[in-house]
């Protein structure tokens, strides 16, 4: 372990990376997002050329391809939001928990967010973008403490396994309340079942800057917690040995978490697996290290994300598949062989 100053712990000894490396990767990985973004905006049932795009980009909407670039603009600004987001707030539960396996998805805050949205719409008429992002927000945070709650009774407080256990079990059950709540309203249940698949389409750039406050606050939060992290991951006694507040530095790094969370899926819907892929995927480039790790993982989960809205409008041209279906059938698999390799054991 190396110390920066007494008392505060900034490196691990598992999983190091030279800063070097690390900017070389920062620097691959931005390349990428940069041709993933013009790959998004030239890509999608309308062939375009080179000029619709400059003429979409300056605004211009005067042929049907400048008109379906300007559409694809927002819809790639949103992607790369939201993807950003999912893969930090994955990437803060698992440091919080100290859990491979921990995910906006896989520990129920994404349906808990979901759940508080229906219920807002059915029996509340909440109908501002502002009252859905709060409400999905409240929704996150709910579930994320009942979650916890519930993963830490018994023997051994909360462990992985449980917290996995508990998380599955919630989200399912908050998946069948969903339904439940739905059933008698026909006239909303066929757009709250597209919004339940998860995706981008229909974006537009007041929802993006509606949610773009709360997206804010959550980054913000979720990367002043690095230092903090790094000290948790050594284990609690050792962290507040060096003068942490255990409890506090949870609690904030998971308000980070829950904003970025529920305000994503207010917007997207509850995308899956985002959050599980992303971070193992970071760690393998930069290390443990979460002043590094949660940047990365937030660049990780823009390029996937946007990626899958890429693949999603290829593969089933001239209609298209939303991301988070595309998400899922990439998520699945890699969460089997987590659950094999790393046999549910703590970070």
């Amino acid at each position: 372990m190396t110390l920066s100053e007494p008392g505060k712990a900034t490196a691990l000894p598992r999983g190091s990376r030279s800063s070097r490396v690390r900017a070389i990767w920062l620097g691959a990985t931005l390349a990428f997002l940069a041709f993933l973004c013009a790959l998004s905006v030239a890509i999608g049932t309308r062939d375009v050329s080179f000029l619709d795009i400059l003429g979409g980009l300056s605004g211009r909407k005067d042929t049907i391809a400048e008109a379906a670039v300007a559409v694809r603009i927002p819809r790639t600004l949103l992607a790369l939001t939201c993807g950003a987001a999912l893969g930090l707030s994955g990437a803060i539960m698992q440091g919080v928990t100290r859990n491979p396996l921990a995910d906006p998805g896989i520990l129920g805050v994404n349906m808990g967010a979901s759940l508080a949205v229906v219920i807002g719409i059915v029996w509340l008429d909440i109908a501002s973008a502002q009252a859905f992002i709060i409400t999905a927000v409240a929704g996150a945070g709910a579930s994320a403490v009942f979650v916890y709650v519930v993963g830490s009774l018994g023997r051994g407080g909360a462990t992985p396994l449980k917290l996995a256990l508990a998380g599955a079990a919630t989200s399912v059950a908050f998946s069948s309340l969903v339904i439940a709540v739905v059933l008698p309203r026909s006239d909303i249940a066929g757009g709250v079942r597209s919004w339940q698949i998860g995706g981008v389409g229909g974006a537009t750039f007041e929802r993006i800057e509606t949610v773009l406050p709360f997206l804010a606050a959550g980054s913000i939060i979720s990367l002043l917690s690095a230092r903090k992290l790094n000290s948790l991951a050594l284990g609690d006694e050792l962290a507040a040995g060096l003068g942490e507040n255990v409890v506090l530095a949870r609690a904030v790094a998971s308000l980070g978490a829950i904003l970025l969370c529920g305000a994503a899926t207010a917007v997207c819907g509850p995308i899956g697996f985002v959050g599980l892929v992303v971070p193992h995927l970071s760690r393998l480039l930069v290390g443990v290290d979460n002043r590094w790790l949660l940047p990365f993982s937030a660049l990780g989960g823009a390029c996937l994300l946007i990626s899958a809205d890429i693949v999603g409008r290829m593969v089933a041209r001239p209609s298209e598949l939303d991301v988070g279906i595309v998400t899922a059938l990439v998520g699945a698999p890699f969460f089997i062989w987590i659950v094999r390799r790393q046999r549910v054991r703590e970070l």
